[in-house]
């Protein structure tokens, strides 16, 4: 790369060459420009133009600007002020050396940048890990719900456990508070009726999800955990979409009378949701037939019934009927490169 110092002598030994019967192409490309730039340097005397080469920036802060500004930044009395402050009063007594941002940039090259306050530094966090499940009882995830009660500002609590494969209730309880105990007398009935070994359960951050006691039931069980980030209920989507069913249903009372009530009605709510409710996300089959597999044969009747209207009229369709497929996979919280494969398709039967 020629610098600007040396563009002269090129465009001199070109010139030179040229005159001594050399192509001008082939002395271009010997000092490694192209023939349109030395027409340009040589007619009117324009700086290096190509991308990479030395520039002058009349803006720029020289290198004294720039040791004075680090000066006055690590200086006894603006040593523990950020760029806003150090510039607005610099301001305030007449006197200019540089902007907010380049005050940042400057720091920030040469190192000086660093979170020294009291409170903990900012710091970013991770969405949760992948989660794959092609089964029931691999991936299970659980979240606690209010419920208003007659009194405004007191409310019940649901503990409801959802397994994101069939989307099945498979476990919940309602309590007048939220508390670890609770949340660990759960996981324990759970466990009479599941087993409940290599079952990865996900949550959000609460305290009763991350209580000492349910921590250690769970590793007794040998089921792994994941949490959501904090404030962000996309990491968990499976149950709020379940309690977004919950409170939106025609049935839902404007409040509880009691925890009786409350769990009466839950109790029903989830016998209807697990053996009754034709869930969308399921291709329209319940919770309880895919837990089943009688989703098989319902499939298979439906390809059945619709291939033969088919055969018998093919002209009411514009193209080959919809075939169900058996096939079911769920991902939670998928990483981009499964968002990718599963962009336009759809990740359930």
């Amino acid at each position: 790369m020629i610098v600007a110092g040396e563009r002269e002598q090129a465009v001199k030994w070109i010139s030179e060459a040229v005159a001594s019967g050399a192509r001008l192409f082939k002395a271009c490309q010997l000092v490694e420009i192209s023939v349109r730039t030395y027409g340009r340097w040589k007619t009117s005397g324009q700086a290096d133009k190509r991308k990479g080469a030395a520039k002058r920036v009349p803006r720029k802060l020289t290198e004294a600007e720039r040791a004075a500004l680090i000066a006055l930044c690590c200086s006894e009395r603006f040593k523990d002020s950020d760029p806003y402050q150090i510039v607005l009063t610099l301001l305030e007594e007449g006197r200019y050396m540089a902007s907010i941002r380049t005050f940042y940039r400057v720091l920030k090259a040469e190192n000086l940048l660093h979170h020294r306050s009291a409170t903990k530094a900012p710091r970013e966090r991770k969405a949760p890990e992948e989660k794959r499940a092609t089964g029931p009882n691999q991936v299970w995830c659980w979240d606690i719900t209010y419920l208003p009660t007659a009194v405004k500002g007191i409310f019940l609590y649901a503990y409801v456990v959802i397994d994101i494969w069939d989307k099945s209730i498979v476990g919940w309880a309602i309590h007048e508070r939220e508390d670890v105990l609770f949340s660990e007398q759960l996981f324990q009935q759970l466990t009479s009726k599941y087993n409940l070994k290599n079952v990865h359960l996900h949550s959000d951050n609460g305290n009763p999800m991350r209580g000492m006691s349910l921590l250690a039931l769970l590793y007794f069980l040998e089921v792994s955990v994941s949490y959501s980030r904090p404030r962000v209920s996309n990491d968990n989507p499976f149950i709020e979409s379940f309690f977004k069913t919950l409170k939106y249903s025609v049935s839902y009372p404007s409040f509880f009378t009691d925890l009786f009530h409350a769990r009466g009605w839950l109790a029903d709510f989830v016998n209807w949701y697990n053996t009754a409710h034709r869930h969308s996300a399921l291709s329209f089959v319940t919770p309880e037939q895919m837990r089943s597999g009688a989703y098989r044969k319902l499939f298979a009747m439906r390809n059945q019934t619709i291939q033969a209207a088919y055969e018998k009229m093919p002209c009411r369709w514009s193209k080959s009927p919809k075939q169900w497929s058996v096939e079911h996979v769920v991902y939670l919280n998928p990483s981009k490169e499964t968002k990718a494969q599963l962009k336009g398709k759809k990740n359930v039967a």
